[in-house]
């Protein structure tokens, strides 16, 4: 049955507003992923088909699209972003709103929905403070069908070296791909999702098992030299690997 949804999320960030409209309109894959910037006016086009109904930069920034390409679930689907400055300018405060229409499954898809919005706004912060406006080189993937497990997370949480008690802003020796150790700041841990942040990528783990999908990897790579697709390999690797093992 269809049903309207509402996500509301207000935040301050050590950036100006105009770092944070950047990141919004421009740096997507800097913290979410690379999506075509908006046409700079009402009526102009913006990501997934949809139309800017509010454009007053550094201020407002509104999209809305009806039938949302590639999302059977859904049926509208509005962004709204408001920011404000703090601190004369030094600081921002901003207002995320992420509404519209679920068609099937609706708790499921809320909770999922309310839960991905915490990590990715924690996550452009991560990008703000950390690495903007530092090119990026993006790349994500999911795992294997086993990765879908009740307990699938928990296991790339060991498998990373986490304790289950390893508690958010804890530094660590990771290991990743091949076993290479990764010095690295757990900047977010809770049982759905976790966060890593080295000098510099922010490599993100999502524990969708828990909403009957398979566990997926983002790497944000900030460094002169990164390659995407590289990434990709390494770490598609040692998600399959983690799965592989009896």
């Amino acid at each position: 049955m269809s049903k309207e949804f509402e996500i509301v999320r207000e935040f301050e960030v050590d950036a100006t507003p105009e770092q944070v409209w950047e990141a919004i309109t421009n740096g997507t894959g800097g913290y979410l992923w690379p999506m075509e910037p908006p046409e700079p006016r009402v009526g102009g086009g913006g990501p997934f088909g949809s139309t800017i109904t509010a454009w007053d930069p550094p201020h407002r920034y509104t999209n809305r699209v009806e039938n949302v390409d590639g999302i059977s679930q859904q049926t509208l689907n509005q962004l709204d972003y408001e920011v404000e400055p703090r601190d004369e300018g030094r600081r921002a405060w901003v207002r995320y709103v992420h509404s519209g229409i679920f068609v099937d499954d609706w708790d499921n898809q809320y909770d999922g929905a309310a839960k991905h919005t915490d990590f990715y706004m924690h996550t452009l912060r991560e990008y703000l403070v950390h690495f903007a406006p530092r090119p990026v080189a993006f790349a994500t993937f999911d795992g294997p069908e086993a990765s879908m497990a009740a307990d699938a997370f928990t296991a790339v949480g060991r498998a990373l070296g986490l304790a289950d008690d390893t508690a958010q802003g804890t530094r660590v020796q990771a290991r990743g791909p091949e076993g290479q150790l990764i010095d690295t700041v757990v900047d977010f841990r809770n049982p759905y999702f976790i966060g890593l942040r080295t000098d510099n990528a922010l490599i993100r783990f999502f524990g969708r098992n828990h909403w009957g999908a398979p566990v997926g990897i983002s790497v944000h790579d900030f460094a002169p030299d990164a390659d995407a697709k590289a990434d990709e390999l390494a770490w598609q690797g040692w998600l399959k690997g983690v799965f592989s093992q009896s």
